[in-house]
């Protein structure tokens, strides 16, 4: 559930408050009852580093030939170029 932060217009106090998304917005103060508004905040979610897309998705442009890496034994297309092999 998402994390909301409230201030007081009166005594001026931020806190914050898990609620979930249907929930109506609080609009009285937990400590002095005024009306309260609620405040943008910063996600704390973030990405970083090099690129994802690059180094994790993207498909290599060098070569239309499948890598024989990764290839399970027993593929029915034989993925490493080679005919199928036998489970037995």
């Amino acid at each position: 559930m998402p994390l909301y932060e409230y201030k007081c217009d009166s005594c001026e106090k931020t806190f914050e408050v898990i609620q979930k998304f249907s929930d109506e917005p609080l609009k009285d103060c937990p400590e002095c009852g005024k009306s309260v508004e609620k405040l943008m905040s910063l996600g704390s979610f973030q990405l970083k580093g090099s690129g994802w897309y690059n180094t994790d998705y993207r498909k290599s442009s060098s070569s239309s030939k499948p890598s024989s890496e990764g290839q399970a034994c027993g593929t029915p297309s034989g993925g490493c170029g080679k005919p199928a092999c036998s489970t037995n």
